[in-house]
C-alpha cells in the first residue's frame, strides 16, 4: 500500500464524520484528533516518539478494548485529560479539544478503519509525511479549511531550496500555518546531513529542540501545525515548534532575530484596521497586514540573514506607507530577487502573488544598513502562462527554470548567485520565439534589449526603479500573447475574483486617504453602506485568506 493509497483511504474516512454532521472546516481536525493518538501508539511500539509519549489511560489501546456509548464518554473524558497533561506540548495539542461525533458507531467505525491501515507502509514511508499528505489534499478539494493556509507544496520546496537553510541556523516562519515552511526546511538540512548523522550531538539537539520557531494566530490551525512538527521529529522548546500568538504583537516582537525568514503571510486587512497590529517597534503604521509583515520580516533578520516571503500585488505598489516600506527594505536589505508566480495557485484564486528574495544588508557588509539594493532580478511566471487549478497543476517543472536562474553555478553563497546571473530565459514560449527566428529574423539585428523583450528573466537597476517606477516594484514587460482570445481567458469566476481583489485594495486605499483627510467618520458611514448593500453582518470585510 503506497502513501497515497493510504491518505486516500484516510481521507474516505471523512465521510463518516460527515454522515455525523461535520461541517468541512472541522472534519480534518476531528479526524486528526484520534489519528495522533493511534500514530503515537504505532510509533511508541516503534521506539520512536517517546519523548511525548501518551500517558496511560490515553492511549491507542483504552480505545480500541471499548464500544458503544461507553466509548464514546470515554473519548470525551480523554481528551479533556490530554488537554490537561503535565507535558506542555501534549497539552497545547490537545487545547480545547473536543469531539462533535454524536453517533458512537461512528467513532467505533473510524477507530475500526485506523486500525485497518497497513501501518508499517505507514512508517516506512514517514508518518509525519502521511499527515501532512492528508493536510494536502484537504487544501486541494475543499473550499474552506486547509484550504485557506495551505502553500502550495511545490513552491515550498522551491524557496526553501533557493535559501538553502543549514544546520545551526535559526529558521522563522511569522505566519506558520501547519507549519510547511519549517518542515521543508528540516527536511532539506536532513538531506544534506545524512538525517543529522553527519553532526554531532550538541548540533542535533540544536536541530530538534531550537532551530525552528514558528508564530500562529488560530489555535485549530496550530494543533495541526504541533501535530506535523511532532511527526516529522521537531520537537522546539516548551511550548512546541509553533507558539500560539500573533506575529504583529507581542508574540512577534519577543521573537529573536532569525538567520532564515520563510513566511507566507495571510492576505487582507487585519481585522480592527491599525488597532490589530499593536506593535510598538514597527517604523510605518498600516492596516495592511502584508505590509507589517514584511517590516517584521526585514527587521527580524540577522545581520547576513535571509528571508523568501510570499506577497500579493498590492505590496508592490500601494501608495504611501507602501512606499516608505519598499524603500526602507531596499535600504536595509539587497531586495535582489522578485518572482511573479502565475494564478490559480492558491486558494484565493483571484489574488495575485509574488515572492521577495532578500538579504539583510551586503554580501560584502552584512551590516550595512543604507543602501543595500543595487538591482533586482524579476522572474516572471506569470504572463503567458497557464491558468493553474485541478485540471492543470502546478508542479515544481514550472519552478525549475526559475530556480536554474535563481543560482546558475548551484553556489551557495549569495554573492555568488548573483554573480553567475545572466539576462535572458526562454523555457516557456521558446518554441515561438524560435519560430520567429525561422521566419527570417534577423537576430544580429534584433538588439540585445530587444530580445530580452521575450524574456522571462531580467535586471533592473536601484536607479531605474526609482527614477521609472517611483519605488512601485509592480514590473513587467511580456506581452500577453493571448489576451485579445476569449477562449483562453480564466474562468469566469477567476476574472470575477480579480476584479474583486482590485476593487478590495483601491476601497482600501480610498479609506487610507479618507483618514488622511480627517474623514473617519464620513468614511465609517460609507462602509457601512456597502457591508448593507452586499448583504454582510457586521464583520464584513473582517474576512481573511491565510495562506
Amino acid at each position: 500500500m503506497t502513501q497515497n493509497d493510504i491518505v486516500q483511504k484516510l481521507w474516505n474516512l471523512c465521510d463518516v464524520l460527515r454522515d455525523d454532521g461535520i461541517n468541512y472546516s472541522d472534519y480534518v481536525t476531528e479526524l486528526v484528533l484520534l489519528l495522533f493518538i493511534k500514530m503515537e501508539y504505532e510509533n511508541t511500539q516503534a521506539g520512536l516518539l517517546n519523548a511525548h509519549a501518551l500517558p496511560e489511560g490515553a492511549r491507542w489501546p483504552d480505545l480500541t478494548g471499548r464500544s458503544g456509548l461507553s466509548l464514546l464518554n470515554y473519548y470525551k473524558q480523554m481528551l479533556l485529560d490530554l488537554s490537561k497533561s503535565s507535558d506542555r506540548l501534549i497539552a497545547a495539542i490537545y487545547a480545547d479539544a473536543q469531539t462533535r461525533l454524536r453517533e458512537p458507531r461512528h467513532l467505533e467505525q473510524l477507530i475500526r478503519d485506523l486500525d485497518r491501515i497497513d501501518w508499517f507502509s505507514a512508517q516506512k514511508d514517514g508518518l509525519g509525511d502521511l499527515y501532512e499528505g492528508l493536510l494536502e489534499k484537504n487544501a486541494n478539494e475543499t473550499k474552506s479549511g486547509a484550504g485557506q493556509y495551505f502553500t502550495p507544496r511545490a513552491l515550498i520546496n522551491a524557496m526553501v531550496r533557493c535559501l538553502r537553510p543549514m544546520p545551526g541556523e535559526v529558521i522563522q516562519d511569522p505566519a506558520a500555518g501547519t507549519a510547511g515552511f519549517l518542515i521543508a526546511a528540516d527536511a532539506y538540512i536532513k538531506q544534506q546531513t545524512d538525517d543529522h548523522f553527519d553532526l554531532d550531538a550538541r548540533a542535533q539537539a540544536f536541530q530538534k529542540l531550537k532551530a525552528f520557531v514558528g508564530i500562529e494566530l488560530v489555535p485549530g490551525t496550530r494543533r495541526l501545525a504541533l501535530m506535523n512538527c511532532l511527526l516529522h521529529g521537531m520537537e522546539g522548546d516548551d511550548e512546541g515548534v509553533v507558539h500560539l500568538g500573533n506575529a504583529l504583537g507581542e508574540a512577534g516582537k519577543a521573537l529573536p532575530r532569525a538567520d532564515v525568514i520563510l513566511a507566507n503571510p495571510p492576505f487582507g486587512t487585519a481585522k480592527g484596521g491599525e488597532a490589530s497590529i499593536t506593535r510598538d517597534d514597527l517604523t510605518y503604521r498600516t492596516s495592511n497586514k502584508q505590509l507589517a509583515f514584511l517590516q517584521h520580516i526585514y527587521r527580524g533578520l540577522k545581520p547576513g540573514g535571509r528571508a523568501a516571503v510570499v506577497l500579493p500585488d498590492n505590496v508592490l505598489f500601494e501608495a504611501g506607507q507602501g512606499t516608505e516600506i519598499r524603500r526602507a527594505l531596499m535600504e536595509k536589505c539587497h531586495l535582489h530577487t522578485l518572482l511573479r508566480l502565475p494564478t490559480g495557485i492558491f486558494y484565493a484564486q483571484g489574488v495575485k502573488t509574488n515572492v521577495l528574495f532578500f538579504t539583510r544588508g551586503t554580501a560584502e557588509n552584512p551590516h550595512q544598513d543604507e543602501g543595500c539594493t543595487d538591482s533586482l532580478w524579476v522572474y516572471d511566471l506569470r504572463t503567458n502562462m497557464p491558468s493553474f487549478g485541478k485540471r492543470t497543476p502546478f508542479t515544481e517543472a514550472h519552478l525549475k527554470p526559475f530556480e536554474q536562474c535563481y543560482s546558475p553555478m548551484g553556489s551557495d553563497a549569495p554573492g555568488e548567485q548573483l554573480a553567475a546571473r545572466k539576462e535572458g530565459d526562454w523555457s516557456f514560449g521558446a518554441a515561438e520565439i524560435e519560430a520567429d527566428r525561422a521566419a527570417g529574423i534577423d537576430e544580429a539585428n534584433t538588439g540585445v534589449d530587444d530580445k530580452l523583450q521575450t524574456s522571462r528573466w531580467r535586471r533592473f537597476s536601484r536607479e531605474w526603479i526609482r527614477d521609472t517606477k517611483g519605488d512601485s516594484l509592480d514590473i513587467s514587460w511580456l506581452k500577453d500573447a493571448d489576451s485579445l482570445a476569449a477562449e483562453n481567458l480564466p474562468e469566469p469566476d477567476v476574472l470575477a475574483a480579480e476584479a474583486m481583489s482590485e476593487l478590495t485594495e483601491a476601497l482600501r486605499e480610498l479609506d487610507g486617504l479618507m483618514a488622511a483627510l480627517g474623514s473617519q467618520d464620513e468614511a465609517a458611514a460609507q462602509k457601512e453602506l456597502l457591508a448593507e448593500a452586499l448583504g454582510l453582518g457586521d464583520d464584513a470585510g473582517s474576512e481573511e485568506v491565510k495562506a
